[in-house]
């Protein structure tokens, strides 16, 4: 199984998890650039947000493979910080969350626990699926790493999650 993480986004500054900032101008070329690596791939399972489902049609409609989209595989989900500057975000509030992460949640958002249930459902899905890709967000490839990699909580979030670069993962077993 392959996960690649979307291409970069123009966001500086701003929180974003279900908000979907524009996507580079140069995503053809990222595109034309990612294709020799992705030559195994039979199926596509992508996020519904545009950072993951665009760059997944273009590269289903040039390897001729189908694309799907779950839901499961969205970033997570910030709430109430969602597209606003992190500057503006209350610091208490913000970090209380920081201080636990996994257990807790932004206003109105998720735990990273809640992300990690989300993500391993849909990830044992496509499992099932012939040579799969999935493309989604830096949240749900480190669930996947803190899953099914065996990285701790810290270990996942200190790795740097490349972007548009296909990063084998071992599958669920089943």
């Amino acid at each position: 199984m392959i996960v690649l993480r979307h291409p970069p986004v123009h966001a500086p500054g701003l929180c974003y998890g279900r908000f979907d900032p524009p996507l580079p101008d140069d995503l053809e070329s990222r595109v034309r650039r990612v294709l020799p690596k992705l030559a195994a791939v039979r199926s596509i399972v992508c996020s519904p947000l545009q950072r993951c489902a665009l760059p997944a049609r273009m590269i289903g409609e040039s390897l001729e493979v189908t694309v799907l989209t779950d839901d499961r595989l969205q970033e997570l989900e910030f709430g109430d910080w969602e597209g606003r500057r992190w500057s503006d975000i209350d610091r208490h509030t913000s970090d209380h969350w920081a201080a636990d992460p996994l257990r807790r949640a932004p206003p109105g958002g998720e735990t990273f626990e809640q992300l990690c249930e989300r993500v391993g459902r849909a990830v044992a899905d496509a499992a099932s699926l012939p040579a799969p890709l999935i493309i989604t967000h830096a949240g749900p490839i480190r669930a996947l790493w803190f899953l099914l990699e065996g990285m701790s909580f810290s270990e996942a979030f200190a790795t740097r999650v490349p972007y548009f670069k296909p990063l084998p993962i071992n599958p669920p077993r089943t």
